[in-house]
């Protein structure tokens, strides 16, 4: 696995990171995990944003506090985050202790919002809706356990679609062999119609779980879709602030059938992204790490691909749109 690369169509920014801790107008560590749209005429960020502890302090992890921090931008490069924004606070109560890794979908002209919520009892997802960033209404929220929840940018079959990665420990013999399910809604709120849509069995460089990354987008062969792909290395050690850090995430790319989004029409066998550059390889919370949350198709055939670099700061990709189907054998 060491020789993997990324796929030679892949750019990274040269602005990249695009955003780190120490731009944020309020106290942070780690900003990271973004998820991006366009909306109203303008890019809107909804980025994760980790205080509270820094690699002197660190323990375990379980001494951060999270923020969700709101940024804006004209071009999708130079971003200005609103300093009074903590998005979903209200949230945090004697159940819930952090809300995180946002995913934003514009559906019918609203923004909905998809997150992650640590619970004591578990983590569970949620979806929310917005139309103005001022005010959330929380649809839905999981069982435990289940996290990483991306939706589809349109209805089909009169019908919301979410792809979601739960945590089957039972039947995957207690290790982390997660996969990629779809469920469906008629109205955000009631899910079901639950099927795996790939396993990790499915990618030839993962060994450890895979699950979704940024919501598809649509292209005329398909739902373009990218995804999070974990191999684990028992060899590794101290890769970041923690004492050991044996994982490394990747992304991959995918094809669906845009009236079946079950039936995936095609997948890259190689990587789309592997961790290569500085602020992906050193110096991070978690090295080796990064995490596509925002996927945006410009009518040049450009796609943005926005993504977390080693759980600290965001960064953006670009490739063109028929190198990426190519990818995917279409």
């Amino acid at each position: 696995m060491t020789e993997l690369r990324s796929a030679p169509c892949v750019v990274r920014h040269p602005a990249n990171p695009l955003i780190s801790a120490d731009m944020m107008p309020y106290e942070s560590e780690l900003a990271f995990n973004a998820g991006v749209t366009k909306f109203n005429g303008e890019y809107v960020m909804v980025l994760r944003s980790d205080y509270g502890v820094n690699e002197r302090t660190f323990k375990d992890g379980s001494d951060f506090k999270v923020r969700l921090g709101l940024a804006r931008s004209k071009d999708g490069v130079r971003w200005e985050v609103d300093p009074k924004k903590n998005i979903l606070a209200g949230m945090i109560d004697a159940e819930t202790t952090h809300v995180y890794d946002p995913r934003l979908t514009v559906v019918e002209g609203r923004c909905y919002m998809c997150f992650a919520v640590n619970t004591r009892h578990g983590i569970r997802g949620g979806v929310a809706v917005t139309d103005d960033f001022d005010d959330f209404e929380v649809l839905s929220l999981s069982a435990p356990d289940n996290r990483n929840m991306v939706l589809f940018p349109e209805k089909v079959g009169g019908k919301f679609l979410r792809l979601e990665r739960p945590f089957p420990v039972y039947s995957r013999g207690g290790l982390d062999r997660f996969d990629i399910w779809m469920s469906a809604s008629p109205d955000c709120r009631h899910w079901g119609d639950t099927k795996l849509l790939l396993g990790v069995e499915d990618v030839p460089w993962a060994n450890d779980k895979i699950g979704p990354g940024a919501p598809p987008v649509k292209t005329a062969k398909g739902w373009l879709t990218v995804f999070h792909v974990v191999d684990l290395d028992k060899s590794r050690g101290k890769n970041g602030w923690e004492p050991k850090w044996q994982k490394r995430y990747s992304a991959g790319v995918m094809l669906l059938d845009l009236d079946n989004p079950a039936k995936i029409l095609g997948m890259s066998a190689k990587p789309l992204m592997m961790p290569e550059a500085d602020y992906e390889t050193k110096g991070g919370y978690r090295n080796d790490v990064l995490f596509p949350g925002g996927l945006i198709l410009e009518n040049s055939g450009e796609v943005k691909i926005y993504y977390g670099a080693a759980d600290t700061c965001e960064c953006l990709a670009t490739a063109d749109v028929g190198d990426l189907l190519e990818l995917c054998g279409a």
